[in-house]
């Protein structure tokens, strides 16, 4: 259902050099750049993407209260991996990976260097 969602970065290289490093050795890859520098990560072929790149019109990237996006995994094992290697670069815990809401989601809870709050999770809905 969703092609793709956003976070906003100030310091492009910064930011690249996370999400590089954050999903190196994995099926996810930096697909395309933006006119302005901003990175599209995905697995390609239609799947959905997350783009980090500077705001549209040219303000400051701020973190929005309750805005989070959640990157769907294929076990609890790469939710784990996922979240070690996010706060190994840098990114701040928000939630320590576990089960939740009665054992039908996993998730692991950070934010990246510029703040955007970011959940890695598998879905067990039977």
């Amino acid at each position: 259902m969703i092609a793709y969602t956003m976070v906003g970065c100030n310091d492009m290289p910064k930011a690249h050099e996370f999400y590089n490093a954050l999903f190196a050795g994995t099926d996810v890859k930096p697909l395309f750049k933006t006119p302005h520098g901003g990175q599209f990560y995905g697995k390609g072929n239609g799947s959905p993407m997350v783009c980090v790149g500077f705001p549209y019109n040219e303000e400051a990237a701020t973190v929005g209260n309750g805005g989070m996006i959640a990157i769907s995994c294929d076990s609890t094992e790469e939710v784990d991996a996922y979240y070690k290697k996010a706060i190994e670069l840098g990114g701040s815990d928000e939630g320590e990976p576990g089960w939740r809401l009665e054992n039908v989601f996993y998730g692991g809870y950070f934010r990246d260097l510029d703040g955007n709050k970011l959940c890695f999770c598998k879905m067990n809905m039977g």
